[in-house]
């Protein structure tokens, strides 16, 4: 049965509305430490919260098999509503640093039942053409991930509070959308009972292995690279002083643009073969890792920026390839298992390799501490290149 064209864009807009909770707090950060007197810790600490509290909630949704075992757009609905009320906690007037940090991480937690989900959601309309469903969907995550460093140039027009309300208001609306227009997709198989070691069980299939190692090497790069847009733009500034740069604006650019490359993978992806265009792309971001020394010496910042410009696309742009990757090889009563689980250690895996960077980064000035993060993608491929043999499904 072929779904709705109205489906699909309704499953982005809701996964973007509800995104937003997860990025909200990066657009207000220093405002929350003056108004609240925090030190300047907190904003590592605050920033990481919402990371552990999905790793938590993504391992706890896995475990019990909540998007197989109930209807993913209703547990997409009670998330959106969840984690736009803790979002709202920040607001009270009588918070501290640990009613802050509280408040993020359950809003983190019930992150694990929207973006998961969403994927889950669309793997349930979309057997066929799941790549370019994903892109669009990962597009709209890596858009809301870019979209603090703009709000960094609009927060002087509005309060911090009227940006968390907003954003609580944005994922209310996107989990009603989502429970009332989006029901059950035909390809969706209800798991029938509880098993708790289903999240570990699907590791067996090696097929299914291979895809979930290969998104693992992708995310080590990912948010490393992300977090760290903005300080190779300061450092090359540093370096080169006749330099002009506005640095949340070329980061919103950066980061956003590979909301695009996703997109068009997904197309590209329908023709050319999802594992293959998943690990060209992987080799490419690897590439960029290995390169990224030897463009802080170049003097042309056009140079620079378009070099930036483009990891940008290629460190996203398999994201979504993985996804389908994973959800093929999955059982299709354990899907939302397997997505979920998969992306709790992708994301555990991402707060290692940015701590790392963040570790060398205080030992040495050198540019080439950039390098390590070629690891990630480096077994990555080598998962794909292994003899297991993964759907070619588009």
């Amino acid at each position: 049965m072929k779904p709705s064209k109205t489906i699909l864009p309704i499953i982005v807009l809701s996964q973007f509305c509800c995104t937003s909770l997860w990025f909200a707090g990066n657009g207000v950060m220093r405002d929350l430490v003056a108004t609240f007197g925090l030190s300047e810790s907190a904003v590592g600490h605050l920033t990481s919260v919402v990371q552990f509290g999905f790793i938590v909630g993504t391992l706890l949704f896995a475990i019990l098999s909540i998007s197989d075992r109930f209807s993913p757009s209703k547990v997409f609905f009670s998330c959106a509503v969840l984690g736009a009320l803790f979002n709202l906690g920040v607001i009270w007037e009588g918070n501290g640093l640990a009613s802050i940090l509280f408040f993020r991480f359950l809003t983190g937690f019930f992150l694990a039942g929207i973006y998961p989900v969403g994927m889950k959601i669309a793997a349930d309309y979309y057997e066929k053409g799941l790549g370019k469903s994903l892109g669009y969907l990962v597009g709209a995550l890596v858009v809301g991930t870019a979209f603090p460093h703009l709000l960094k140039e609009m927060t002087h027009t509005l309060s911090w509070k009227t940006v968390l309300m907003a954003t609580s208001s944005l994922a209310v609306l996107g989990g009603a959308l989502m429970v009332s227009l989006v029901p059950d997709g035909p390809y969706r198989k209800r798991g029938q009972q509880l098993q708790l070691s289903a999240f570990l069980k699907v590791f067996g299939n090696g097929s299914f292995r291979s895809a979930a190692f290969g998104y693992f090497g992708h995310m080590w790069e990912l948010y490393a690279f992300w977090a760290f847009v903005p300080i190779m733009l300061q450092t090359y500034a540093l370096v080169h002083p006749a330099t002009t740069f506005n640095i949340p604006l070329l980061s919103f650019f950066i980061i956003g643009i590979g909301g695009l490359a996703c997109v068009f993978g997904g197309y590209v992806a329908q023709v050319a073969g999802t594992k293959r265009v998943a690990f060209m792309v992987l080799l490419l971001s690897c590439a960029c890792c290995l390169m990224s020394p030897l463009l802080f010496a170049q003097q042309s910042e056009v140079l620079f920026v378009s070099f930036l410009m483009f990891w940008g696309m290629v460190v996203i742009a398999d994201s979504p390839l993985f996804s389908t990757l994973v959800a093929q090889n999955a059982s299709p009563e354990v899907k939302g298992t397997a997505l979920t689980i998969v992306n709790c250690f992708g994301f555990a895996i991402t707060i290692v390799s940015i701590q790392l960077l963040n570790e060398m980064r205080t030992l040495t000035n050198s540019n080439t501490v950039y390098i390590i993060l070629a690891l990630g993608p480096i077994l990555g491929l080598a998962a794909l290149a292994s003899k297991n043999k993964l759907q070619k499904t588009q």
